[in-house]
């Protein structure tokens, strides 16, 4: 793969990345369901982990976790790390275990944003901020909303998949 191709490649994974964002960030988030907003940009990462492997996953991870970080705020650099992981640990599940599939990308998100919630929870457990059952309802409601964009998400991502250069083995 050349470096035009290799720079095609990821400028359409980041624009891309733009309309989910901009979903999550300006509109779902004046519209909570159920008290709750859904989280996407998870699923960027899972969906370009699950169809690229876990090297390009975790870079893009990191990208995704520092534009997290800047929009969302919070723990700084916690995100820019958990992302980077979650890209590396999806590609490696979608890689050996799991089909590149969206069956693939569906499980790998669903254990996604149960890792995610359940570090946010034991955080605020330590923290006292609110009771366990709470806490469990929340993310419940939050990861099941968050699931009903997987879909769109995949599709978006596969779409570029196969439009994108591929490195080629010799």
């Amino acid at each position: 793969m050349t470096t035009r191709d290799f720079c095609i490649k990821w400028l359409a994974y980041i624009l891309a990345l733009l309309p989910v964002w901009f979903l999550e960030s300006f509109v779902l988030s004046r519209f909570p369901l159920m008290g709750v907003k859904p989280m996407l940009l998870p699923f960027c990462v899972v969906a370009v982990a699950t169809l690229e492997g876990a090297t390009a996953g975790a870079g893009f991870g990191l990208g995704v976790g520092l534009l997290f970080d800047i929009s969302a705020g919070g723990v700084p650099g916690a995100m820019i790390l958990l992302m980077a992981l979650l890209g590396l640990g999806v590609g490696l599940l979608a890689q050996y275990v799991l089909r590149q599939d969206f069956v693939g990308c569906f499980l790998c998100g669903v254990l996604a944003l149960c890792t995610i919630d359940g570090l946010r929870i034991a955080l605020r457990l330590l923290g006292g901020v609110a009771p366990l059952n709470v806490m469990l309802t929340l993310a419940g409601k939050e990861i099941l909303w968050s699931l009903c964009f997987t879909p769109l998400v995949y599709l978006l991502f596969r779409w570029v998949f196969r439009r994108v250069p591929k490195a080629t083995v010799l």
